[in-house]
């Protein structure tokens, strides 16, 4: 992919599996929707959940971009992550973020609901920002002709957020 393929993967999608280092334990991932802003990445959060309390710790996580259709094709995104607290961009977010899930936007009739909600559950924003892919060519089988000398693995690589 180039750099314009890797940005329309990620705005075409809407879930990604967020990735990042535990105090304790090993890693830890979770499913999450997300929008984007420019080039970043933007996640809502909770202040005392795990995700802000880890980027808080390291800056460094992975999002995993799922397409949602069958087979499954995927982009791994290394991205740096912070916090941000604005209270309007907070809920600007979540308002983006419940039309992402709906499939339309949210009228501003509920803003008033989300501010609330932002307000009691101490919503934070999470800004990613890319720095890096790592891509791997899907091989599927969809039947048995499939299976010939053309479907072999190879091994992905490491590709900066903008290298062509």
């Amino acid at each position: 992919m180039d750099p314009a393929e890797r940005r329309t993967f990620v705005r075409q999608h809407r879930t990604a599996i967020f990735g990042y280092g535990r105090k304790d334990h090993g890693p830890s991932m979770t499913i999450v929707y997300y929008v984007m802003d420019g080039d970043d990445i933007l996640v809502s959060t909770m202040a005392g959940r795990g995700k802000a309390k880890a980027v808080k710790r390291n800056a460094t996580v992975s999002l995993c971009v799922l397409d949602e259709q069958w087979p499954p094709t995927y982009l791994l995104v290394y991205c740096r992550a912070r916090v941000e607290t604005d209270h309007k961009a907070v809920v600007d977010l979540m308002l983006r973020i419940a039309g992402v899930m709906a499939g339309s936007e949210m009228p501003e009739s509920a803003r008033p609901l989300v501010e609330e909600a932002a307000r009691i559950e101490n919503r934070v924003v999470l800004r990613l920002t890319p720095y890096a892919t790592f891509e791997s060519p899907p091989r599927h089988v969809h039947s048995t002709a499939d299976l010939n000398e053309k479907l072999l693995h190879g091994y992905g690589e490491m590709v900066p957020w903008n290298a062509a």
